[in-house]
């Protein structure tokens, strides 16, 4: 079994993964800022392991990802390479980086930003189809909710829904991105108990996705962005209460 070298002073210890996410993030920081240029090798495995502190594991977890995200190539028996800075690298949340409540409340923030916006985008462009669409979507969450199924697929559905309904391609695409994990049950599916209470809350959530649907077919942008804030940052909120519980 690989055993970690000695760790540079301040590298933190944690759990394989995430050591593997904060190498990735350390490396990609170097290629990004040119400390590593485009067609340099970078240092060997073992200087990695022995600069950082980490397993060899983990190194070859973070060059895996480096090369998937088009940052690196490695070439068997040579080495690895920079082969871009990663400037062009299309923007995408991967499930591993939405593996902690903190993750989530990141994602959470950004959507904040994207989603209140797009709402009153949509209140100005919605076409009748959009509404049909997000009409639909709040049936079937309602549906979910009181079969007792996921309504992770309807949620995700009202939210891309509202980017469409913008008519600017670029917040569909960035919604898109995102993707179904950055609903918060679609991570934290084994956080919250499956009640009563949970049932009386997802209810809540979707008399916000009402409140918002109304405001967007109101045709009143203001409403609507209002109205999308108050929903994620509820949700962004109920993501802090549960992080604060756990680290107590």
């Amino acid at each position: 079994m690989d055993e970690p070298a000695s760790a540079t002073p301040g590298w933190p210890r944690r759990r394989p993964r995430s050591l593997a996410l904060e190498l990735v993030d350390a490396l990609g920081a170097r290629i990004r800022e040119q400390r590593y240029a485009d067609g340099e090798r970078l240092p060997t495995e073992a200087a990695i392991m022995g600069e950082f502190g980490v397993s060899r594991t983990v190194v070859r977890e973070a060059l895996s990802k480096l090369q998937a995200a088009g940052l690196v190539q490695t070439r068997h028996g040579i080495g690895t390479f920079v082969v871009g800075s990663g400037q062009a690298a299309p923007f995408r949340v991967a499930p591993e980086q939405l593996a902690t409540l903190q993750d989530v409340i990141a994602v959470l923030e950004l959507r904040i930003a994207i989603e209140t916006e797009a709402a009153a985008l949509a209140a100005q462009r919605r076409t009748p189809a959009d509404l049909a669409t997000l009409r639909e979507a709040v049936a079937a969450f309602a549906d979910a909710v009181e079969a007792g199924r996921d309504a992770v697929a309807p949620d995700f559905a009202f939210h891309a829904g509202i980017a469409r309904a913008t008519q600017n391609t670029r917040f569909a695409d960035l919604i898109g991105a995102l993707g179904h994990g950055a609903i918060p049950r679609a991570r934290l599916a084994g956080t919250v108990e499956r009640s009563a209470e949970q049932k009386a809350y997802l209810r809540r959530v979707n008399v916000e996705h009402e409140s918002i649907l109304d405001a967007i077919a109101a045709g009143d942008a203001e409403a609507a962005r209002a109205a999308m804030r108050t929903h994620l940052a509820n949700s962004r909120e109920r993501r802090r209460r549960l992080a604060a519980a756990v680290a107590s």
